[in-house]
């Protein structure tokens, strides 16, 4: 179950609401103009299975995605923090807030992930869970995260000129708590 806290800029330790069913999230996020949804997707998938093996058990939504949105670019992230490949590849640093040019789609499968975004003074923090699907629209300033053990299975869907997201400058991601594993 995905949860969202709703944070002024100002006090990123003390959120104004915290949500945890899935009507109430919806609603508070489509006041802000974000489109978040449960997919009724029956696929079951480890994180840190193979790309090919997570598009391949996503086909049929995710192309439905992609043509009801417009979105060519796919990223697959799927990482299980027990399966480092080495020390050096675990994160580190706080994440960078960024702006992209076009609409990005995160849709989550398994795990979690924790995806902010910074709406004009208030930061929506959601902690997104198996079958989230979370619109980012073009020019919304956010960040994501896995945690220092990433565990968790998604996919990133976005237009052409969405693939790289450029740093706002700000560094409110920093002063932001970190997903807690």
């Amino acid at each position: 179950m995905s949860r969202l806290s709703v944070h002024h800029q100002t006090s990123p330790d003390i959120p104004n609401k915290v949500l945890g069913h899935a009507e109430d999230i919806t609603s508070t996020l489509a006041a802000v103009g974000i489109d978040f949804r449960v997919l009724d997707i029956d696929v079951k998938l480890q994180p840190g299975v193979a790309q090919a093996e997570v598009l391949s058990a996503i086909a049929a939504p995710l192309q439905q995605l992609q043509s009801d949105h417009d979105l060519g670019h796919v990223e697959v992230t799927s990482i299980d923090q027990r399966r480092w490949p080495t020390e050096h590849d675990k994160p580190v640093g706080a994440p960078q807030e960024i702006t992209v040019e076009g609409e990005q789609r995160y849709l989550f499968l398994s795990g979690q992930g924790m995806l902010s975004l910074h709406i004009d003074d208030y930061v929506f923090v959601l902690l997104a869970e198996r079958n989230a699907l979370v619109s980012v629209p073009a020019g919304t300033r956010h960040w994501f995260e896995l945690g220092e053990f990433p565990y968790c299975t998604m996919v990133r869907l976005s237009t052409g000129n969405a693939a790289v997201g450029k740093p706002s400058g700000d560094d409110i991601a920093a002063r932001f708590p970190r997903l807690q594993d």
